[in-house]
């Protein structure tokens, strides 16, 4: 099977959905599939207590957003620090990630800068062309079709090697992923009201990027790698603190740092 067959494929969604831009349900329908191709495909964490951590700190931060998505999320096994939050609430942490963030409030830092780019809706005309495969057919260069098979030439990507057809489009397309300094810098401040308005000492959000460059060696996350610098964004974050800070005051329940990782 080539390319051109994928792209054909995803035209014919394009298609359905008409010249307009597609809607949020249809970007959310696609990512849900793409969503569970994945979880057939990594390797779930059957660690009871980090699950239930993610799980907590996840719905909390989801709730915070007040977006009625159909939150769910899913602790990867994966070396990798990362994690993410596809369009419509689909989340995953990398166990990669826990022992650096060292807390659940710098891992609700981390789920509340990613859900934020999924309520704000960051990046939204990048999944839609990936839907209707014009990012296909313009010949991105990130993955081919063969045999049904889908074979990235990056290293994260292989988690989608045997997802095909259009949810697969969107998947290479959502991984590759860059978002502009406004998004980034958005998803920042929106983020941290979000750990706070769940509960989490926001000031835990900075420390993220300290915590990050003590690791020593270890690649950064995406959404850590991208611009504005690591320095601006951490000072962006302090200087944030007071109005974060009202929002964690006036929380319902405060947990502060909550349980170590």
């Amino acid at each position: 099977m080539s390319l051109v067959l994928l792209t054909s494929c995803s035209t014919k969604v394009g298609q359905k959905m008409g010249l307009s831009e597609p809607t949020d349900d249809e970007i959310n329908s696609v990512a849900v599939k793409a969503y569970e191709d994945i979880k057939k495909k990594e390797k779930i964490s059957k660690n009871k207590r980090l699950t239930k951590m993610v799980e907590r700190v996840a719905f909390r931060v989801a709730k915070a957003s007040g977006e009625n998505f159909n939150w769910e999320v899913i602790l990867i096994e994966k070396d990798e620090p990362n994690a993410w939050c596809m369009p419509g609430g689909k989340m995953a942490v990398y166990t990669g990630i826990l022992p650096i963030l060292k807390t659940e409030g710098a891992l609700a830092a981390v789920m509340g800068h990613e859900v934020a780019h999924a309520t704000k809706k960051h990046g939204k005309q990048r999944y839609a062309r990936a839907v209707r495969g014009q990012m296909v057919g313009m010949g991105i260069g990130l993955a081919a079709i063969v045999g049904g098979q889908l074979l990235c030439k990056t290293q994260k990507c292989k988690m989608l090697s045997a997802i095909g057809g259009v949810a697969g489009a969107f998947a290479v397309t959502f991984f590759d992923r860059k978002f502009s300094r406004s998004d980034e810098t958005e998803a920042d401040q929106v983020g941290q009201i979000y750990m706070a308005k769940a509960g989490y000492d926001p000031a835990e959000a900075p420390k993220v990027w300290e915590r990050m460059g003590a690791a020593g060696g270890k690649a950064p996350p995406e959404f850590l790698s991208t611009h504005p610098a690591s320095g601006r964004r951490k000072e962006n974050l302090r200087s944030w603190l007071p109005e974060a800070n009202r929002y964690y005051q006036n929380a319902p329940q405060q947990y502060g740092t909550g349980e170590n990782i």
